[in-house]
């Protein structure tokens, strides 16, 4: 029985998607529940799996293309694949197919970043070692992956040319290019961040904080609070608390423009930027007054297994009032980051240092933080901003201001 295979429907926010990858080819047998595509939207991978055990008789859409909310993407013949007519198969229209989708034994137990890697490197993921859990394979064993060894081993033995008898590295004046198109997430951060900077009055003010307050308190406490919560505490934890004080504090930086109108926000959900795979993405702490120090730690650490393995939804990322972003993890000392509209103000942490820092007419060695506020001059002034600023560092250098109320 021949079943169309439709795309998923799109959030309101997503308009349209692209087909990413086809991990099965026409007339290959396909099992009910495994992935047989990818689409691609601008803040999340869908996957579309097979209604059925069968075989996929024929690709409407192929990679690259655009698929609108519940548009057919493809023809599936329900039943045995050993039923399927040969000559059906034979007839069916080709459609282009990724190399990654040759195997499909190990195409379904790669995670989304993996399988499009692949694709967009154009290897066969039989000719990659894996070295993850049961062996498979990781986004670092598909990056480290020399593919000109396969070619090697499986170019014929005949006499080469004198040209290309040279190798490659040694080839004078080589210079090599390699032209990709932008991952339609790629696409919207580049637009978000430029209409970001084009329509807003953006200002950055800075601070720094001493962090060997929070750094003596983590240490004191950490293997207790692993061992009662399950989780480990970390610096995010005590800045989202402190940031979601300060939000209250000064309503203004937790508001938003729309039109002519301020709306201020009753309630505090704050975004944290996470690198991932394919972008950055920024993953919604909903209610944070409500969240504990455990709370947010679980959470802050299933988004970013989320991030890494491509399942961060739709509803994970929408909404949002006040952004955190971490530029330290990577060693960033100090930058200016960029608002996330509609909202007014992004926190940048960054690199703790020891430096030479002047306490009570000495010179001390002390683990500082550089901070960074970027406000929507528009709306935020700079003695609310600078204010602000100053509020999270003294909750973060006196962590018991946080539990008095103070």
């Amino acid at each position: 029985m021949a079943v169309e295979i439709k795309a998923p429907v799109f959030p309101e926010s997503v308009a349209d998607g692209t087909v990413a990858a086809w991990h099965k080819k026409v007339g290959e047998a396909v099992k009910r529940d495994e992935v047989i595509a990818d689409i691609e939207t601008d803040k999340v991978v869908l996957e579309v799996v097979a209604p059925a055990d069968g075989v996929l008789s024929s690709i409407v859409k192929a990679e690259g293309e655009t698929v609108l909310s519940n548009e057919v993407l493809a023809i599936f013949e329900a039943g045995s694949a050993a039923a399927a007519p040969v000559a059906d198969v034979a007839a069916a229209p080709a459609a282009p197919v990724p190399v990654a989708a040759s195997t499909a034994s190990s195409s379904t137990d790669q995670s989304p970043a993996v399988r499009k890697a692949v694709v967009e490197q154009g290897i066969n993921p039989a000719d990659v070692q894996g070295t993850g859990r049961g062996g498979r394979i990781t986004k670092e064993d598909v990056a480290n992956h020399s593919p000109a060894s396969v070619a090697s081993a499986a170019a014929p033995s005949a006499p080469a040319s004198p040209a290309s008898a040279v190798p490659l590295s040694l080839a004078i004046g080589e210079r090599v290019e390699k032209r990709v198109p932008m991952t339609r997430l790629r696409k919207r951060v580049a637009e978000r961040l430029l209409s970001a900077s084009q329509e807003t009055a953006m200002l950055t003010t800075f601070n720094e904080v001493n962090m060997k307050p929070l750094m003596d308190m983590r240490k004191n406490y950490q293997e207790r609070f692993e061992k009662r919560h399950g989780v480990r505490l970390g610096f995010m934890s005590m800045f989202v608390k402190a940031a979601t004080e300060a939000l209250k504090r000064f309503p203004a930086v937790n508001a938003s423009i729309s039109g002519d109108d301020i709306v201020y926000h009753g309630y505090y959900d704050i975004g944290v930027a996470v690198s991932s795979d394919r972008g950055l993405v920024v993953p919604v702490l909903r209610d944070t007054d409500r969240l504990n120090l455990a709370e947010t730690e679980k959470t802050i650490m299933e988004y970013g297994k989320k991030a890494r393995d491509g399942k961060l939804g739709i509803e994970d990322m929408t909404g949002g009032t006040f952004t955190i972003s971490n530029g330290g993890v990577f060693g960033s000392l100090l930058s200016t980051p960029i608002l996330n509209p509609p909202q007014t103000a992004i926190l940048g942490m960054h690199k703790i240092q020891d430096r030479p820092m002047a306490v009570n007419g000495q010179v001390v060695i002390l683990p500082m933080m550089y901070l960074a506020l970027s406000y929507d001059h528009r709306l935020i002034d700079g003695k609310e901003a600078v204010s602000f600023l100053v509020t999270i560092k003294d909750l973060i250098e006196d962590p018991a201001l946080l539990l008095l109320d103070l």
